[in-house]
């Protein structure tokens, strides 16, 4: 990641393990420390997949700092999203102050937000710092849509960097269509990332610059070796790989949704403590992590 343009590769998505409820400072270390070492190309911590509305603003600052030190020289951005606009701000700052390289902002809604209001929350946000910023589009969370009007109008803000896509269409041809026109509104510093790991691929193979990965932060092996192919131009070999790791996005689907069963995944290898998802958020019941743990050993992923 530069100042002039944003992530590209793949930025890994760890969890934010909890212990008893409270923050396990060593078990996130480990985490980010491990994807460092693995070689992705960034690490955003406190995204969907870390729980960042789950944490109050001292244990969001606490993990922001861990994950920089355990990174290393590995580039980190830091999910920021908050209902109020303030607390927003506050978190920017305690990410900048703890080394932080980007900031990943999803616009939180309870009250339903418009666009404008979306708007002017991207605007306050790079009025404050000088970090590249990544719009964090995901309704399956946020229940709020961006439409291409409105990424239109926040690339035109200085500062934005990136925006990460939900889900490209299954289709290829649909998938292309989908990335050439987002392409059409944004400026060319600007990468585009997809998420929804299922569809990495494919993104990858329709022209986005970057997979925000899920499975990325706990797996990075199987992910790397998609967006590797990918960038090298070996789009079947991507795609090959992520057709061999189906039997994981079919529990993605069957499971209740990613989160639950990476942290299944990390705490059946040992790398979160048993039960790391906060309350009142619970892990998988014996039934299903005895599935994902069978995949996972099959798959050749522990």
């Amino acid at each position: 990641m530069t100042a002039a343009r944003g992530p590209v590769g793949l930025s890994a998505f760890p969890l934010t393990p909890l212990a008893d409820d409270a923050l396990d400072e060593p078990a996130l270390a480990r985490l980010v420390g491990r994807l460092a070492d693995a070689g992705v190309d960034s690490i955003t911590v406190l995204g969907s997949t870390g729980s960042y509305a789950y944490l109050d603003a001292a244990e969001r600052a606490r993990a922001a700092r861990i994950a920089v030190e355990a990174a290393g020289a590995r580039p980190v951005l830091v999910g920021i999203g908050a209902l109020r606009t303030a607390q927003v701000l506050e978190h920017a700052a305690a990410a900048e102050a703890a080394g932080a390289r980007g900031l990943l902002l999803a616009p939180m809604t309870y009250q339903p937000l418009t666009a404008d209001e979306v708007l002017g929350l991207y605007r306050a946000v790079v009025e404050r710092t000088e970090l590249p910023v990544v719009v964090y589009d995901n309704p399956g969370t946020t229940r709020f849509e961006f439409d291409l009007d409105l990424y239109a109008r926040i690339a035109e803000l200085p500062g934005i960097a990136s925006i990460k896509i939900p889900a490209v269409p299954a289709d290829p041809v649909r998938a292309a269509e989908r990335i050439a026109a987002i392409r059409t509104v944004v400026p060319e510093r600007i990468t585009i990332g997809v998420s929804g790991d299922a569809s990495a691929a494919r993104g990858l193979a329709a022209g986005c610059d970057a997979w925000y990965s899920v499975i990325g932060g706990t797996l990075p092996e199987p992910a790397l070796a998609i967006v590797r192919a990918a960038r090298a131009g070996r789009i079947d070999e991507a795609l090959a790989e992520s057709d061999r790791l189906e039997p994981l996005w079919r529990l993605f689907a069957e499971l209740g949704g990613s989160l639950r069963v990476t942290a299944a995944i990390a705490e059946h290898l040992g790398l979160a403590p048993r039960e790391c998802l906060p309350l009142p958020l619970r892990g998988l019941d014996p039934d299903a992590r005895a599935r994902v743990a069978e995949v996972v050993e099959r798959l050749g992923l522990g």
